[in-house]
């Protein structure tokens, strides 16, 4: 099951690089009033090296979205990703889209991931 949720992770990342690089040409070409840019703190359910990565990866290759930095997970709290959106209408709507994406990661690592997961 699990190349599964890989094959559709793929599909999926593919299909945010080709809507993200879409946003990015339209706001370029036009007066580039869509463009709502803003840094979020992610605290992630992710806690692997490799998941953490691949998703900081997924995130960065996505044209509109950048990782600028991490912070390791401390005693009792959990690693953590800072992360430049230039849209998003609210940090909420940000964070969701992003939770989706580590939704569908921890699939493919994981296997069944739950949504209500604590972080």
């Amino acid at each position: 099951m699990r190349v599964l949720h890989a094959v559709s992770y793929v599909a999926y990342i593919t299909r945010e690089i080709v809507k993200g690089s879409w946003d990015v040409v339209r706001d370029t070409v036009t007066s580039g009033v869509d463009s709502t840019p803003a840094i979020v703190e992610m605290p992630l359910r992710c806690r692997s090296d490799l998941e953490v990565t691949a998703l900081a990866s997924s995130i960065t290759i996505t044209p509109g979205t950048l990782v600028l930095g991490t912070a390791d997970a401390a005693e009792g709290t959990a690693p953590v990703l800072f992360v430049h959106s230039m849209y998003g209408r609210s940090r909420d709507e940000i964070l969701a889209g992003l939770r989706d994406m580590e939704d569908r990661l921890l699939r493919v690592t994981r296997g069944r991931v739950e949504r209500g997961e604590a972080s």
